[in-house]
């Protein structure tokens, strides 16, 4: 079940591990209320790094897109999968390898500043490819040399393999597309390779996260289930999942364990705010404030009212006290319905 927490969780964890897009921002502009609440939990003690899988830009472009919607934020307080690939390439190659760079300049520059040299071409004999998030203005003929290159043999690493990300008109394709170009162009291998992924939920990006921050009891905040929820159960540390970007009330509900949150919130206001916990069992039903729902005849049925946080954290409680080990196929269309969700 979803864990309660009496204080606000800017004043029970030492730093909020955020992710970027659909939590922060969104196709550039500022999510809804978002620079309010980190405002606010700044000046509650509660230091704030911007962890991100998209390895397009640098952590000052980063920094500096932040700091001009409201949220001031320097470069050592942006932590990419740029940087985490980056290391990870560094300590399997030997200093000033030359690797086939595939993304944007923010995977350009991280892997320059690990001492590794960056080349264009398959024919320049790279020791590795590295793919990241180039935008919509990578270019077909990038991948073609990616994959000519891990065809040649070349370690293949990834940044991450989000299959989408969040944009300002909706969902687009994200860095996990372009690598599965290079897979099904790379199948006629006789051992057809899988490439080393940095990003989050992957350990090398925690492990970069808590190298940069120092965290002691950080708290991951995010809108993916399969990121940065499953990110923060690798790492062992509580998530807070915010319903600002991809993921929807029936994927919630519907999540195996590695993919459910240590608490839910609509927005990042919920870093101001205590939590209510959840009570209750299969057959009384769950509780959260004066919700409750339960399991029956393949429904999940919700009764009570008042906030519909509350709400679907009762139903959360239902969902995935029914679904145990695995996921929930419950319908819960209508009692969504009812909370807005």
């Amino acid at each position: 079940m979803l864990r309660a927490c009496e204080t606000a969780l800017s004043q029970a964890y030492d730093t909020a591990l955020l992710d970027l897009d659909g939590v922060v921002y969104a196709g550039g502009a500022a999510v809804p209320h978002a620079v309010e609440a980190l405002d606010a939990a700044r000046r509650n003690g509660m230091r704030q790094a911007f962890v991100t899988n998209n390895a397009a830009r640098t952590p000052q472009i980063v920094a500096d897109h932040l700091t001009g919607l409201g949220v001031p934020a320097a470069a050592d307080e942006v932590i990419t999968s740029a940087q985490a690939v980056a290391r990870l390439v560094a300590e399997q190659l030997p200093p000033g390898s030359r690797v086939l760079c595939v993304g944007g300049e923010g995977l350009r520059v991280a892997l320059t500043e690990r001492g590794l040299k960056t080349v264009e071409s398959a024919d320049d004999d790279p020791a590795a490819v590295v793919q990241g998030y180039g935008g919509p203005e990578l270019a077909w003929g990038r991948l073609a040399e990616a994959a000519l290159a891990v065809g040649r043999g070349a370690a293949w690493y990834a940044s991450n393999t989000d299959l989408t990300i969040p944009s300002g008109r909706g969902i687009a394709p994200g860095n996990g597309a372009a690598v599965e170009v290079v897979r099904i162009a790379t199948r006629w291998m006789r051992d057809a390779p899988e490439p080393q992924v940095a990003g989050k939920p992957r350990p090398p990006m925690h492990r970069e996260t808590i190298l940069r921050t120092g965290a002691v009891r950080p708290l991951v905040v995010g809108d993916r289930l399969d990121t940065d929820i499953e990110g923060a159960h690798a790492g062992g540390v509580d998530a807070l999942l915010v319903m600002t970007g991809v993921t929807d009330g029936a994927q919630l509900l519907a999540a195996p364990p590695p993919h459910r949150p240590s608490y839910v919130a609509a927005d990042l206001r919920g870093l101001l705010a205590p939590h209510p916990g959840t009570s209750g069992d299969p057959v009384t039903g769950f509780r959260c404030g004066s919700w409750r729902a339960r399991a029956a005849e393949g429904v999940l049925a919700l009764e009570g009212g008042g906030d519909p946080v509350d709400g679907l954290r009762a139903l959360c409680g239902a969902a995935w006290a029914a679904g145990g080990d695995g996921g929930c196929d419950l319908d819960s269309a209508k009692a969504l319905a009812r909370l807005g969700w």
